[in-house]
This record gives structure tokens, sequence and C-alpha cells, in this order.
């Protein structure tokens, strides 16, 4: 198991759901971002008036896609799908799923129990107080920089795979519900990314199979809060707001999967705003390569026109830059590319 430069943080933990419940009137400068990194308001969050017919229509949101024709009959629709997947997978990195497979109820009651969690007392959630050892826990802070710029947000973070690194003693006890719900959420949604591998196998033209054999992961699965939007998404120059649909998951292209396809699928940079008066509460599964893997392009995709873009990294040396330096955007994959 891969272990962090440190095994504690560099600065006394302060909760952020504490510091808002506390009646503060400002932001304190941990918080605040550069001006560069700040939303663009006008063309993130408003709609967009057509002056020639004074119509609105809606802003632009990242693909949704139906996965229901995967499982159909007519080829042609299965194949429809699979196109949908592979257009966004390369020209937006971010896409919506429906009719995935996973119910409705159960995410419905993800989101209710880790809601209860963060509303118990401070004294109860810091029993699962985390390090930056493995992270698992609740946390605050991403990266053991000091002074660093802190993200406006608490998390709690837990190994659901494998089993070998699975804990369940680390596992909130409270609310009553939280552990069966954890392990009914993880089992389906384990399974839906085994199955959105396989098609990101097939559009690749590597074989079903190929990238959970050979890779095991690089995709973000995210169940978003179902009332306030935050997530915002880099297209070309400007920040998209996803607007996400009921009972929809939101898939990311992780930066594995990138280096992988060598660079033909696209991850793509992202954020998340805050609301202002409402908190939000959204699941992320992070369906990982296997820690001691090599990642690196596919021989299959690797031609004398196209030559690998990234040398070999292994998973955990990647995720080592990101638990020291906390994220940093497209900073990581971006350096990985190797001298031309």
């Amino acid at each position: 198991m891969m272990s962090c430069l440190q095994s504690s943080w560099p600065e006394p933990i302060v909760r952020v759901q504490a510091l808002s419940e506390s009646g503060i009137r400002a932001i304190p400068e941990r918080y605040i971002k550069p001006l560069s990194d700040r939303p663009n308001w006008p063309k993130t969050s408003a709609a967009v008036t057509s002056k020639k017919n004074s119509e609105t229509s809606p802003l632009i949101n990242i693909p949704v896609i139906d996965l229901q024709n995967l499982f159909s009959n007519d080829q042609s629709l299965c194949d429809k799908t699979l196109s949908l997947v592979s257009h966004a997978c390369r020209e937006w990195g971010f896409f919506q799923i429906i009719n995935h497979g996973v119910s409705p109820e159960l995410m419905k009651s993800a989101r209710k129990t880790w809601r209860e969690f963060f509303s118990l007392p401070l004294d109860v959630k810091q029993e699962y107080a985390n390090s930056p050892t493995t992270y698992e826990g609740y946390g605050s802070r991403l990266g053991v920089q000091k002074g660093a710029i802190l993200d406006w947000s608490d998390y709690f973070f837990l190994h659901y795979m494998p089993r070998s690194q699975r804990n369940e003693s680390k596992w909130p006890q409270l609310p009553p519900s939280c552990r069966k719900v954890i392990a009914e959420y993880g089992e389906e949604t384990v399974k839906l990314c085994g199955r959105l591998m396989e098609i990101l196998s097939i559009n690749l033209g590597l074989g079903k199979e190929y990238l959970q054999n050979e890779f095991g992961g690089g995709l973000t699965l995210l169940l978003p809060d179902d009332d306030v939007s935050g997530l915002q998404v880099r297209k070309c120059n400007d920040w998209v707001t996803v607007k996400p649909v009921p009972n929809a998951f939101i898939v990311n292209v992780g930066d594995q999967i990138q280096v992988l396809s060598n660079a033909i699928y696209k991850s793509v940079e992202h954020r998340v705003i805050v609301n202002a008066v409402k908190d939000r509460v959204s699941l992320a599964l992070f369906y990982n390569p296997k820690s001691d893997l090599l990642i690196e392009p596919a021989k299959h995709l690797v031609t004398e026109d196209r030559p690998a873009l990234y040398p070999p990294m292994t998973f955990d040396e990647y995720r080592l830059y990101i638990r020291t330096n906390g994220p940093c955007g497209k900073a990581q994959v971006e350096s990985l590319k190797s001298p031309r």
C-alpha cells in the first residue's frame, strides 16, 4: 500500500461546516481562490437570451446519455449509444447517464444517509477524523502543503474495493442505516463502473474486457446533489455549469483513461462552486486503477503517426502527487507528457 510523505496534517484542522454555522461574516482568507480560479457568472449561471427573437434558451449542458438501448435487440440503437459515449469521452470528458441500472430509491437513500451523517454533532464525526496517510475517514483538506489555499468543504473518504483494503470499522455507525447503505450502494455502483469500462474499451477498439483486465479503472462516478448545482466543467475557454438530470449519474473520464487512451479520451478540468445559501452533498466513487500497475498508452493505440504521449507510471506515484500537493487542475496529467 502506498504511504504518504507525512502522517499528520501540517496545521490544525478546522471543519468548514463548523465555520459556516458559527455566524462568521466573511470567508477566511485560507479559502479564497485567486481571481483567475473564480466563477465567471455571466458565462456560467445565467440563461442566454437571444436579442433577435427575445427567446430564452437554456445553457449548454454536458451530454446526457440513455444507456437502456445498450441492451436493445436493435443493433443500430446499441451502436448509436456507443457512439454518443465515444463522442462525450473525446469532446467533453464528462457526461450524464440515465437508465443505468442503479435504482432511484438506492440513490435517494445514499444521499439522505450521508446528509444525515454530516448533520450529526461535530464530536460524533470527529471520531472518524482522518490523516494524510490514507485519507480514509472524516476530512476537511487535501494536500499537506502548509499555508495552501483550501476548499470550502468537508468530506468522508473510505475504501470499498479491493476487499483487502476495506475496513468496515471506519464506516460510520450513525445514522443506523449508514453501513448497510454504503455496502448496497458500493456494490451497485462498482458494477455500473465495470459496465462503463467495457463500453469505453469497445469504443477504443481494444475489446470488451481490455481496460478492465489491464488497468482496472480510471473513472469517477458522481451522484450530485438533487437540489443544489455546483459542478463546473471547462469547455474550450469557458466554464459550463452542469445541470443534473433526475436519477442520473455524472461520469468523469479520469487522468489515467486519458493516458492509456493516448489522449484520444479527454480528462477535463473541473471545479466546484459554492452556493451562498444552501449546502450541497454529493457522492463520488473513484473507480481507480490497480495501485502498483504501470499506466501507459495501450500498445494498440500507439502508431508511427500517433506516438506514445506519456511514459509509464504507477497509479501509486500519481496518487502520491495529488495527496501531497492537493488538486492542481490538469497540472499533473500535463506534467506526465513525454518530451517531444
